[in-house]
């Protein structure tokens, strides 16, 4: 067991000198025990060499071994003359009842007793991290003590909570972003109480015949939906979306669209309701003058709708126009087609579904627009509700990875206008909505954006830029821990939370390991290819 002993410091820099053999990490997690079943937990924040040895005789020493004067010039006693002082930070404080059922809980006011014995945490010092209720909360991973995971101690936070008040995942490429959304959405459809509408632009988080995914669950015919597209994908609803269903507010801060262009697609809306789009197309004689509309602000209109949306006009002369409107895109479809998908999706989220919209195959504006007309139907539906229908509606959250797109300070600052994302960022919570943001970039998204992600789950990061906003931004004081957050291995992260009673250094498990241990204790439920042909 690893251990050391208070030699000096205060509330802020314990300084522990290491018993010989202990091996203290960066991270650690240790425990100094008090007199009254009590004990502070403390983490060692950095590490340096001490000797009672003058600096200039170690290096003689050295010397004399390296260049082979000496065969042996080891100093007497090393263990005791060299040492490791571990600088550590007091975390939190914890007094059982005599029973040790019941924790009291709260911030150290006073730094452990001079002299006191340290040693390594142990999953007894860690019961009060049990969640009263895991239909209520979502699993992140288990406690990891410097590089040792302590797998029989697991970290969950509250459902609702988190979401509305906001999830913000940072970290560089290749440090687990996508296992750890993919290990939270599976403890999600064991929850009740929260809808997840996830745009996947790497379509990794369904699964398939060769890669494990949320098609695995257990549950997943209750509360998993697959949207994709592509027509040929046998797993997935048709994705496609019925132009008369597109409103002008869809566009804002979307797309680039000036304000004059903005006015303009209001100004058709206004007079010609779901028709609008195929009005503008058309773009019949006289139309724009009689509305006021600038003759090129709504050619540039019309272009930016044939390139964006795949909607133009060709000739046909047995249209009294001499031209009819035609849909280049499978996305966006006229006709009778497309004209339930909006509903279904949002009817899904009121139900407590995880809805997976596979936009691999779609443009960056095709992607974040898709996702902007869902949330602004279910954000004004959810706002006209009164508190009492909401009280027993399920807290939605939206999944957006590289969030700067419409977090980020060009995408809200920029010109552009507000979106729904930065909207359901400040506003969200009062109406039980969400995000979900992953980014490699915390740095570009406004400060005031960052403020109301209440809970941060930071995964390793080597930019010092980068760093430094999240640990300004973060719920607990991190000014301590810009060193390990760089050091963090793939699957290891800090989870800062106005939720938790301290930043907790976790470790979330690979995801098909995880599903493998969960379907060995849960059972699978019916084969999936058989589930899918239920479906037809």
């Amino acid at each position: 067991m690893k251990g050391g002993q208070i030699v000096g410091g205060g509330l802020k820099d314990i300084y522990i000198r290491e018993k010989s053999g202990s091996q203290l990490e960066l991270g650690d997690l240790l425990v100094a025990e008090g007199p009254d079943n009590d004990y502070t937990i403390i983490q060692v924040k950095d590490i340096e060499y001490r000797s009672h040895i003058p600096q200039q005789t170690l290096e003689l020493s050295a010397g004399m071994k390296l260049e082979g004067f000496a065969e042996n010039s080891e100093v007497m006693e090393p263990a005791l003359r060299n040492y490791l002082i571990a600088r550590a930070k007091s975390m939190l404080y914890v007094k059982k009842d005599d029973n040790n059922e019941k924790y009291l809980i709260k911030s150290p006011k006073r730094p452990p007793s001079f002299f006191n014995d340290i040693r390594s945490i142990t999953n007894d010092d860690m019961g009060f991290l049990k969640p009263e209720d895991t239909e209520k909360s979502i699993y992140l991973g288990d406690i990891r003590s410097g590089s040792t995971v302590k797998k029989d101690v697991n970290v969950h936070i509250d459902l609702v909570k988190s979401l509305t008040h906001h999830i913000f995942i940072p970290a560089t490429t290749g440090r687990g972003k996508s296992n750890l959304v993919r290990v939270m959405l599976w403890s999600i459809l064991d929850s009740k109480g929260a809808g997840i509408l996830v745009l996947d632009p790497h379509n990794e988080y369904f699964g398939d015949d060769l890669r494990k995914g949320l098609r695995h669950h257990p549950k997943r015919i209750d509360k998993l939906e697959y949207y994709s597209p592509d027509s040929a994908n046998k797993d997935a609803l048709t994705l496609s979306i019925n132009i008369k269903k597109i409103r002008p507010h869809h566009f804002t801060g979307i797309g680039g669209f000036s304000s004059a262009q903005s006015e303009a697609m209001r100004m058709f809306h206004n007079k010609y309701g779901p028709n609008w789009i195929t009005e503008l197309a058309m773009g019949r004689e006289g139309q724009l003058q009689s509305m006021g509309v600038n003759e090129k602000t709504a050619q540039v209109l019309k272009r930016k709708m044939e390139t964006k949306l795949g909607v133009s006009t060709v000739e046909d002369l047995s249209h009294p126009d001499g031209k009819r409107v035609v849909f280049n895109s499978k996305l966006f479809v006229g006709g009778e087609q497309g004209l339930s998908t909006i509903n279904d999706i949002t009817n899904s989220l009121e139900d407590g579904k995880i809805v997976i919209i596979d936009s691999s195959k779609l443009s960056d504006f095709e992607e974040l627009f898709v996702g902007s007309i869902i949330a602004s139907n279910i954000f004004f539906k959810y706002k006209n509700y009164n508190s009492e229908i909401l009280n027993n509606k399920p807290v939605i959250s939206i999944v957006i990875e590289e969030a700067p797109r419409v977090l980020g300070r060009d995408a809200l600052e920029g010109g552009m206008g507000n979106n729904i994302y930065g909207t359901i960022a400040r506003e969200g919570r009062k109406f039980k909505l969400g995000l979900i943001a992953i980014t490699q970039l915390a740095s570009v998204i406004p400060r005031a954006i960052l403020a109301n992600m209440n809970t941060k789950i930071i995964l390793g990061n080597e930019m010092s830029m980068e760093r430094s906003a999240i640990i300004d931004s973060a719920s607990q004081d991190l000014s301590d821990d810009n060193r390990i957050i760089a050091s963090l291995d793939k699957g290891e992260a800090i989870v800062s939370s106005v939720f938790t009673k301290f930043a907790i250094p976790i470790y979330t498990p690979e995801f098909e390991k995880f599903v493998d241990e969960y379907l060995e204790k849960h059972g699978r439920g019916m084969d999936v290819e058989g589930e899918l042909e239920l479906l037809g």
